[in-house]
């Protein structure tokens, strides 16, 4: 499973977060890894240098093999909140996707 990072202007990707991340989401898709060839996660501040409320957004897509691509996103106040949520839906959804997938 490859995870690819990437970040808007506003959001300073460093090495450090990239590898942060990295391990939190493989640790969370973890038992889906046979399955998945490809994460990219987005992440944005829309109000750039200003506060405001769920200004970080994280948009986490997943790359099945033989499924088309599945994407869900979260909005909050902490980056490491935004992309906690996103993997909490993103987990939810591929729970779905293989239950179903089973049934055929």
């Amino acid at each position: 499973m490859k995870i690819q990072i990437n970040t808007d202007r506003n959001i300073s990707g460093s090495e450090k977060m990239n590898s942060e991340m990295t391990e939190l989401i493989s640790d969370s898709l973890d038992r889906f890894s046979e399955r998945i060839t490809r994460i990219e996660v987005h992440l944005s501040d829309e109000n750039s240098k200003k506060k405001g409320q769920n200004d970080i957004k994280c948009m986490i897509e997943a790359r099945l093999k033989g499924k088309d691509p599945l994407a869900v996103s979260n909005r909050s106040d902490s980056l490491e909140h935004a992309v906690n949520g996103a993997l909490d839906k993103l987990t939810s959804l591929l729970n779905t996707v293989v239950e179903k997938s089973k049934n055929y």
